[in-house]
């Protein structure tokens, strides 16, 4: 925009020039090669960013899903599940549950 309120107030809410040298924890990161929405450098970028400022060593795992799948993930019954399965996967790990 060209109003310079404006893109301050828009810039205030983006994730990528929100990052800052400081600790974050644990991270997923996912995108699909063939969403239409979120285009897949984006969060490339995002995670590159990310680990070159970050100023801890937590685990930030970068998954691209290479498949035929859009920006709400796969569309097949099961391949959606094996996703879930993988988010849930993550969460629980992050929790302490291991088996």
């Amino acid at each position: 925009p060209k109003k310079k309120d404006e893109f301050e107030y828009m810039i205030s809410y983006s994730p990528y020039d929100n990052i800052a040298n400081q600790a974050y924890p644990n991270m997923l990161v996912r995108t699909s090669f063939n969403d239409s929405q979120v285009m897949y450098w984006e969060p490339t970028k995002y995670v590159a960013k990310m680990r070159a400022v970050r100023t801890d060593h937590k685990l930030l795992i970068f998954k691209v899903n290479l498949d035929p799948a859009g920006h709400g993930g796969a569309s097949g019954r099961y391949d959606r599940l094996k996703d879930a399965a993988f988010d849930y996967a993550f969460i629980l790990t992050q929790m302490g549950i291991n088996q």
